[in-house]
């Protein structure tokens, strides 16, 4: 095991391989606040890489219904159990966050690598603590969809009262879309017992070198998100590619700049924006103040790591839903999560325009700026004052030109009377 830094953790951990990273990340922020589990993404997704014989259980793309919901079932209530058993009650924070290598503070349990040194199967040692869902949980991947949880009983005839109210709705449920973390310390690399998959150097997506693959499925076992898949008709893994040709600007429809994936682009609710970060030699993102993806994670930090505690450093980071108890969002999200819900329940005139990027434009916005317009709206929030500008954001491709323009508030469009009702 070597040693490496993992800032989400605030710490160094154990992993099997010596650090390495890529010039720059693949790295993408979802905002459930937005989500509608329409499952536009999904499809899209579904109709470009994972259409043929042996992949119909392949979701590499997948929107589930938590509290219950999951794909495999149950897959981070299954992990969660199995690391307390291995560290009952330790899995902890020490809520104070420093800088950049320890935003959320720092984590005083066990990752799913470490733990996996003291769990010693009939098999031999894990290079990381997973397990392999059987063929039933690999069914019917919208189970539990649309079931929400609450103390609050319904009565037939009757609408909840008062559920609604923030800050946290009595019965609730919430969308989480899923792909690839294309983590830095990916789970499914180092358990290959055939070094069949690694990170690309240019863009750190992950991948598995078919060629060298010989489906022992040992990445299914290990991957904590569970997004590594075992196709029957080939004998070999496979797993979110990142859509990388778009990445690297081979898509006609990007005019030869990098584009977001297929399920970024086709996501109706706008509630994906996916770029590519710059990389420092210790695996922290490199200051670049005014790139999106750096504003939301590290300046406005309302943007947080899924399961970070499993230790992988996971790509993907999520808005947290605003209407969720907020310890269930704790142990989801890190203990940033109070804060992250605060600031986009109350966002200052910078977090609303960089929110009107998600879902603009297909190519990936490398840097924003803002100019500012009048003021338009106020009224009080939870005992706050709010102010609404009607501030003009405008993004920049790789290329340094414009890609983007747009306003925070959106045009008003009054259909003509001879058009009412044309259906």
């Amino acid at each position: 095991m070597s040693k490496v830094l993992n800032w989400q953790l605030g710490r160094d951990m154990e992993y099997p391989y010596d650090a390495a990273f890529p010039n720059s990340q693949f790295a993408f922020v979802f905002n459930l606040n937005r989500c509608i589990g329409c499952q536009s993404c999904t499809m899209a997704c579904k109709s470009t890489w994972t259409f043929s014989k042996g992949q119909e259980n392949m979701w590499w793309n997948n929107v589930e219904t938590k509290p219950y919901g999951g794909y495999p079932h149950h897959w981070d209530v299954k992990l969660l159990d199995l690391l307390d058993q291995a560290n009952p009650g330790g899995q902890t924070w020490n809520s104070q966050p420093k800088d950049l290598k320890a935003p959320y503070g720092q984590f005083k349990g066990k990752t799913i690598f470490e733990v996996a040194q003291t769990n010693v199967s009939p098999e031999g040692a894990q290079r990381a603590l997973g397990y392999l869902p059987t063929d039933e949980e690999w069914s019917a991947p919208n189970r539990y969809e649309d079931n929400p949880t609450g103390g609050q009983k319904g009565q037939k005839g009757q609408y909840f009262t008062g559920g609604e109210a923030l800050p946290q709705h009595k019965t609730w449920f919430f969308y989480l879309a899923r792909i690839c973390n294309h983590c830095t310390y990916p789970a499914c690399l180092a358990a290959c017992p055939r070094n069949a998959i690694y990170k690309r150097p240019e863009d750190g997506i992950v991948l598995i070198d078919q060629e060298r693959c010989r489906g022992y499925r040992k990445c299914m076992e290990a991957c904590p998100y569970k997004k590594s898949f075992y196709r029957g008709t080939t004998r070999t893994s496979e797993k979110c590619i990142g859509c990388f040709p778009r990445v690297e600007g081979r898509d006609p429809d990007g005019g030869g700049l990098p584009m977001q994936t297929r399920c970024m682009a086709a996501c109706v609710g706008h509630i994906r924006l996916q770029g590519l970060v710059q990389m420092n030699s210790d695996g922290t993102w490199k200051e670049d103040r005014y790139h999106p993806l750096y504003y939301l994670v590290h300046v406005a930090k309302v943007a947080l790591p899924l399961y970070p505690q499993f230790g992988t450093e996971p790509n993907g980071y999520y808005i947290p839903p605003r209407w969720v108890p907020r310890a269930y969002l704790r142990q989801m999200f890190g203990p940033g999560a109070d804060a992250a819900v605060e600031k986009y329940a109350n966002p200052d005139r910078e977090l609303l325009a960089v929110l009107q990027l998600f879902g603009k434009d297909a190519r990936m916005c490398f840097r924003y700026e803002i100019k500012e317009g009048p003021k338009v709206f106020e009224t009080e929030i939870r005992g706050k004052k709010f102010e609404l500008y009607n501030d003009t954001i405008i993004g920049y491709g790789k290329d340094g030109r414009k890609i983007i323009e747009t306003t925070v508030e959106e045009p008003l469009h009054v259909r003509g009377a001879q058009h009412a009702n044309s259906i």
